[in-house]
Protein backbone atom coordinates (compact mmCIF):
# COMPACT_ATOMS: atom_id res chain seq x y z
CA UNK A 1 0.00 0.00 0.00
CA UNK A 2 1.43 3.81 -0.66
CA UNK A 3 -0.30 7.25 0.13
CA UNK A 4 -1.29 9.07 -3.54
CA UNK A 5 -0.49 12.07 -4.16
CA UNK A 6 -3.41 13.94 -6.21
CA UNK A 7 -3.11 17.73 -7.93
CA UNK A 8 -3.52 19.04 -10.95
CA UNK A 9 -1.46 22.50 -12.92
CA UNK A 10 -5.23 23.89 -13.35
CA UNK A 11 -5.61 24.43 -9.40
CA UNK A 12 -2.51 27.41 -9.96
CA UNK A 13 -4.67 28.73 -13.06
CA UNK A 14 -7.04 30.23 -9.45
CA UNK A 15 -5.50 33.67 -9.05
CA UNK A 16 -6.62 36.31 -6.49
CA UNK A 17 -5.82 39.59 -6.51
CA UNK A 18 -2.03 40.67 -5.44
CA UNK A 19 -1.21 40.56 -1.38
CA UNK A 20 -4.74 38.47 -0.91
CA UNK A 21 -3.64 35.57 1.31
CA UNK A 22 -4.58 32.40 -0.96
CA UNK A 23 -2.24 32.85 -3.63
CA UNK A 24 -1.29 30.83 -6.15
CA UNK A 25 2.02 30.14 -4.44
CA UNK A 26 0.77 28.37 -1.85
CA UNK A 27 -0.26 25.30 -3.57
CA UNK A 28 3.54 25.64 -5.71
CA UNK A 29 5.05 25.93 -2.04
CA UNK A 30 3.09 22.75 -1.19
CA UNK A 31 4.55 20.80 -4.12
CA UNK A 32 7.42 21.41 -3.82
CA UNK A 33 7.68 20.17 0.22
CA UNK A 34 6.26 17.16 -0.95
CA UNK A 35 8.61 16.53 -4.07
CA UNK A 36 11.03 14.43 -2.16
CA UNK A 37 8.77 12.37 -0.72
CA UNK A 38 7.54 8.52 -1.69
CA UNK A 39 3.72 9.01 -3.52
CA UNK A 40 2.04 7.59 -5.98
CA UNK A 41 1.49 11.08 -8.03
CA UNK A 42 -2.16 10.64 -9.81
CA UNK A 43 -3.62 13.47 -11.75
CA UNK A 44 -6.84 15.08 -10.42
CA UNK A 45 -9.95 14.52 -12.93
CA UNK A 46 -12.07 17.13 -13.61
CA UNK A 47 -15.51 16.44 -11.21
CA UNK A 48 -18.45 15.98 -13.29
CA UNK A 49 -21.46 18.71 -11.94
CA UNK A 50 -23.44 15.24 -10.72
CA UNK A 51 -20.31 15.54 -8.17
CA UNK A 52 -21.24 19.10 -7.61
CA UNK A 53 -24.51 18.58 -7.41
CA UNK A 54 -24.18 15.95 -4.42
CA UNK A 55 -24.01 19.15 -2.15
CA UNK A 56 -24.33 22.63 -3.87
CA UNK A 57 -27.89 22.84 -6.00
CA UNK A 58 -27.95 23.63 -9.39
CA UNK A 59 -28.83 27.12 -9.14
CA UNK A 60 -25.68 28.18 -7.24
CA UNK A 61 -23.29 26.12 -9.68
CA UNK A 62 -24.98 28.42 -12.34
CA UNK A 63 -24.37 31.43 -10.38
CA UNK A 64 -20.68 30.75 -10.48
CA UNK A 65 -20.31 30.23 -13.95
CA UNK A 66 -22.51 33.53 -14.94
CA UNK A 67 -19.91 35.54 -12.46
CA UNK A 68 -16.91 33.79 -14.43
CA UNK A 69 -14.70 36.38 -15.82
CA UNK A 70 -13.32 36.32 -19.30
CA UNK A 71 -10.31 38.74 -18.28
CA UNK A 72 -9.69 39.80 -15.10
CA UNK A 73 -11.28 39.36 -11.78
CA UNK A 74 -14.61 38.88 -10.42
CA UNK A 75 -15.40 39.47 -6.42
CA UNK A 76 -18.20 37.44 -5.36
CA UNK A 77 -18.49 38.05 -2.21
CA UNK A 78 -15.95 39.93 0.69
CA UNK A 79 -13.05 37.83 0.23
CA UNK A 80 -13.65 35.58 -2.52
CA UNK A 81 -12.82 36.48 -6.50
CA UNK A 82 -12.84 34.61 -10.11
CA UNK A 83 -10.16 34.73 -12.43
CA UNK A 84 -10.75 33.45 -15.67
CA UNK A 85 -8.86 29.82 -14.46
CA UNK A 86 -11.10 29.69 -11.16
CA UNK A 87 -13.96 26.78 -11.72
CA UNK A 88 -11.65 25.18 -13.73
CA UNK A 89 -9.25 25.04 -10.68
CA UNK A 90 -12.44 24.49 -8.17
CA UNK A 91 -14.03 21.20 -10.65
CA UNK A 92 -9.90 19.86 -10.42
CA UNK A 93 -10.20 20.21 -6.68
CA UNK A 94 -13.09 18.55 -6.16
CA UNK A 95 -12.06 15.87 -8.63
CA UNK A 96 -8.89 15.49 -6.55
CA UNK A 97 -11.18 14.74 -3.45
CA UNK A 98 -13.42 12.33 -5.55
CA UNK A 99 -10.81 10.25 -7.06
CA UNK A 100 -9.20 10.20 -3.53
CA UNK A 101 -12.19 8.03 -2.19
CA UNK A 102 -12.32 6.11 -5.31
CA UNK A 103 -8.85 5.28 -5.00
CA UNK A 104 -8.82 4.40 -1.47
CA UNK A 105 -12.29 2.49 -1.12
CA UNK A 106 -10.97 0.69 -4.16
CA UNK A 107 -7.69 -0.49 -2.02
CA UNK A 108 -5.58 1.02 -4.87
CA UNK A 109 -3.63 3.15 -1.79
CA UNK A 110 -4.20 3.07 1.69
CA UNK A 111 -4.74 6.57 1.62
CA UNK A 112 -4.69 9.62 -0.48
CA UNK A 113 -3.95 13.81 -0.08
CA UNK A 114 -5.60 16.49 -2.45
CA UNK A 115 -2.82 19.02 -3.10
CA UNK A 116 -5.65 21.36 -4.06
CA UNK A 117 -6.88 25.21 -4.19
CA UNK A 118 -9.29 26.52 -3.96
CA UNK A 119 -9.79 25.51 -0.65
CA UNK A 120 -13.02 24.34 0.18
CA UNK A 121 -14.43 24.13 4.07
CA UNK A 122 -16.33 27.65 4.05
CA UNK A 123 -18.48 27.14 0.85
CA UNK A 124 -22.02 26.51 2.18
CA UNK A 125 -24.97 25.08 0.19
CA UNK A 126 -25.43 28.08 -1.47
CA UNK A 127 -23.05 30.57 -0.50
CA UNK A 128 -18.78 30.80 -1.32
CA UNK A 129 -16.61 32.47 1.31
CA UNK A 130 -13.42 32.54 2.90
CA UNK A 131 -11.98 32.02 -0.52
CA UNK A 132 -13.87 28.47 -0.96
CA UNK A 133 -16.08 27.83 -4.00
CA UNK A 134 -16.94 24.15 -3.90
CA UNK A 135 -16.86 21.83 -0.47
CA UNK A 136 -14.63 19.48 -1.20
CA UNK A 137 -14.24 17.45 2.16
CA UNK A 138 -17.88 17.50 2.21
CA UNK A 139 -18.27 16.31 -1.49
CA UNK A 140 -15.74 13.44 -0.34
CA UNK A 141 -17.93 12.05 2.52
CA UNK A 142 -20.72 12.30 0.18
CA UNK A 143 -19.85 10.15 -2.51
CA UNK A 144 -18.53 7.50 -0.25
CA UNK A 145 -21.51 7.76 1.82
CA UNK A 146 -24.22 7.54 -1.80
CA UNK A 147 -21.74 6.15 -4.50
CA UNK A 148 -20.09 4.14 -2.59
CA UNK A 149 -23.01 2.81 -0.15
CA UNK A 150 -20.94 3.42 2.92
CA UNK A 151 -22.68 4.14 6.30
CA UNK A 152 -20.76 5.95 8.77
CA UNK A 153 -17.98 8.24 7.29
CA UNK A 154 -16.23 11.06 9.91
CA UNK A 155 -14.94 14.51 8.64
CA UNK A 156 -12.11 15.87 10.99
CA UNK A 157 -11.16 19.90 9.97
CA UNK A 158 -8.09 21.01 12.07
CA UNK A 159 -7.92 24.63 10.45
CA UNK A 160 -7.67 26.99 12.25
CA UNK A 161 -11.14 28.54 10.99
CA UNK A 162 -14.28 26.85 11.57
CA UNK A 163 -15.06 24.47 8.74
CA UNK A 164 -18.71 26.31 8.57
CA UNK A 165 -19.20 25.19 5.21
CA UNK A 166 -19.06 21.61 5.84
CA UNK A 167 -20.90 21.78 8.84
CA UNK A 168 -23.31 23.32 7.04
CA UNK A 169 -23.49 21.07 4.01
CA UNK A 170 -23.71 17.50 6.62
CA UNK A 171 -26.31 19.13 8.93
CA UNK A 172 -28.79 17.01 8.63
CA UNK A 173 -26.31 14.23 7.04
CA UNK A 174 -27.01 11.42 10.09
CA UNK A 175 -24.64 9.02 8.52
CA UNK A 176 -21.47 11.63 8.51
CA UNK A 177 -19.48 13.34 11.58
CA UNK A 178 -18.21 16.22 11.62
CA UNK A 179 -15.62 17.35 14.42
CA UNK A 180 -13.98 20.85 13.56
CA UNK A 181 -11.36 22.16 16.24
CA UNK A 182 -11.18 26.14 15.58
CA UNK A 183 -9.78 29.39 17.34
CA UNK A 184 -12.57 31.27 19.17
CA UNK A 185 -13.23 34.18 18.78
CA UNK A 186 -12.02 34.18 15.06
CA UNK A 187 -13.44 34.52 11.73
CA UNK A 188 -16.56 33.20 10.61
CA UNK A 189 -17.70 33.52 14.02
CA UNK A 190 -19.19 30.09 14.19
CA UNK A 191 -18.56 27.01 15.60
CA UNK A 192 -19.31 27.25 19.42
CA UNK A 193 -19.85 23.83 21.18
CA UNK A 194 -23.22 23.72 21.35
CA UNK A 195 -23.44 23.88 17.74
CA UNK A 196 -24.08 19.91 17.35
CA UNK A 197 -26.01 18.86 13.82
CA UNK A 198 -29.40 18.04 13.56
CA UNK A 199 -28.88 14.50 14.49
CA UNK A 200 -26.01 15.17 17.34
CA UNK A 201 -23.63 14.66 14.31
CA UNK A 202 -21.46 17.95 14.97
CA UNK A 203 -18.63 18.43 17.33
CA UNK A 204 -16.91 21.67 17.41
CA UNK A 205 -13.94 21.94 19.66
CA UNK A 206 -13.77 26.09 20.22
CA UNK A 207 -9.54 26.88 21.23
CA UNK A 208 -9.00 30.00 22.87
CA UNK A 209 -6.59 32.32 21.50
CA UNK A 210 -2.54 32.12 22.38
CA UNK A 211 -2.91 28.86 23.54
CA UNK A 212 -0.96 26.21 21.77
CA UNK A 213 -0.65 22.54 20.77
CA UNK A 214 -0.76 21.04 24.33
CA UNK A 215 -4.39 22.58 24.39
CA UNK A 216 -5.20 20.86 21.08
CA UNK A 217 -3.40 17.64 22.09
CA UNK A 218 -5.74 17.75 25.62
CA UNK A 219 -8.86 18.51 23.71
CA UNK A 220 -8.40 15.89 20.60
CA UNK A 221 -7.28 13.04 23.22
CA UNK A 222 -10.68 14.26 25.50
CA UNK A 223 -13.17 14.68 23.02
CA UNK A 224 -12.25 13.94 19.54
CA UNK A 225 -10.67 11.02 19.46
CA UNK A 226 -13.37 9.10 21.97
CA UNK A 227 -16.07 10.49 19.87
CA UNK A 228 -14.57 9.06 16.47
CA UNK A 229 -14.33 5.63 18.65
CA UNK A 230 -18.11 5.85 19.34
CA UNK A 231 -18.75 6.33 15.75
CA UNK A 232 -16.72 3.56 13.99
CA UNK A 233 -16.52 5.52 10.83
CA UNK A 234 -15.54 3.00 7.30
CA UNK A 235 -13.65 6.33 5.84
CA UNK A 236 -11.89 9.34 7.92
CA UNK A 237 -11.69 12.69 5.48
CA UNK A 238 -9.52 15.34 7.10
CA UNK A 239 -10.07 19.00 6.21
CA UNK A 240 -6.19 19.69 6.54
CA UNK A 241 -5.37 23.41 7.20
CA UNK A 242 -2.05 24.41 8.73
CA UNK A 243 -3.23 28.26 9.54
CA UNK A 244 -2.94 27.03 13.66
CA UNK A 245 0.67 27.36 12.78
CA UNK A 246 2.40 29.71 15.32
CA UNK A 247 3.91 31.37 12.35
CA UNK A 248 0.45 32.14 10.20
CA UNK A 249 -0.57 35.63 10.03
CA UNK A 250 -4.51 35.52 10.19
CA UNK A 251 -4.68 34.20 13.65
CA UNK A 252 -3.68 33.30 16.95
CA UNK A 253 -2.81 29.65 17.80
CA UNK A 254 0.43 28.47 18.28
CA UNK A 255 0.61 24.94 16.78
CA UNK A 256 4.07 23.72 15.90
CA UNK A 257 5.13 21.30 13.00
CA UNK A 258 5.47 18.89 15.49
CA UNK A 259 1.88 19.11 16.77
CA UNK A 260 0.64 18.98 13.16
CA UNK A 261 2.47 15.66 12.42
CA UNK A 262 1.38 14.14 16.48
CA UNK A 263 -2.30 15.01 15.36
CA UNK A 264 -1.95 13.38 12.01
CA UNK A 265 -0.39 10.17 13.55
CA UNK A 266 -2.93 10.11 16.13
CA UNK A 267 -5.51 10.37 13.30
CA UNK A 268 -3.74 7.35 11.55
CA UNK A 269 -4.13 5.38 14.35
CA UNK A 270 -7.44 5.30 14.92
CA UNK A 271 -8.04 5.21 10.94
CA UNK A 272 -6.01 1.93 11.45
CA UNK A 273 -8.23 0.53 14.07
CA UNK A 274 -12.08 1.49 12.71
CA UNK A 275 -11.86 1.83 9.03
CA UNK A 276 -8.61 0.25 7.88
CA UNK A 277 -6.35 2.93 7.44
CA UNK A 278 -8.20 4.51 5.16
CA UNK A 279 -8.10 8.24 4.93
CA UNK A 280 -8.70 10.92 1.97
CA UNK A 281 -6.78 14.33 3.32
CA UNK A 282 -7.62 17.67 1.30
CA UNK A 283 -5.42 20.87 1.72
CA UNK A 284 -7.46 23.60 3.01
CA UNK A 285 -5.72 26.81 4.67
CA UNK A 286 -1.93 27.76 5.68
CA UNK A 287 -0.78 31.57 4.88
CA UNK A 288 2.71 31.62 5.79
CA UNK A 289 4.46 29.95 2.91
CA UNK A 290 6.99 28.21 4.86
CA UNK A 291 4.62 26.96 7.56
CA UNK A 292 2.41 25.90 5.17
CA UNK A 293 4.99 23.93 3.33
CA UNK A 294 6.78 22.71 6.25
CA UNK A 295 3.59 21.58 7.98
CA UNK A 296 2.31 19.58 5.19
CA UNK A 297 5.04 17.66 4.81
CA UNK A 298 5.17 16.47 8.19
CA UNK A 299 1.21 15.79 7.76
CA UNK A 300 2.05 13.50 4.46
CA UNK A 301 4.94 12.47 5.43
CA UNK A 302 2.70 10.58 8.60
CA UNK A 303 0.43 9.26 6.10
CA UNK A 304 3.29 7.69 4.32
CA UNK A 305 4.44 5.75 7.49
CA UNK A 306 1.27 4.55 8.16
CA UNK A 307 0.59 3.34 4.57
CA UNK A 308 3.94 1.28 4.54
Amino acid sequence: MTTALITHADCLSHVAPAGHPESVARLEHVLNALEPLDLMRVTAPMAADDDILRIHPASYLANLRAALPSQGLANIDGDTFLSPGSLDAAFRAAGAAVRGVDMVLAGEVQNAFAAIRPPGHHAETDTSMGFCLFGNAALAAKHALDHHGLKRVAVVDFDVHHGNGTQDLLWDERRALVITSQQMPLWPGSGRADEDGAYGNVLNIPLPPDSDGSEMRAQYQAQVFPRLRDFKPELLVISAGFDAHRDDPLANLNWSTQDFAWLTAELCEIAQELCDGRIVSTLEGGYDLNALSTACAAHVTEMIKASA
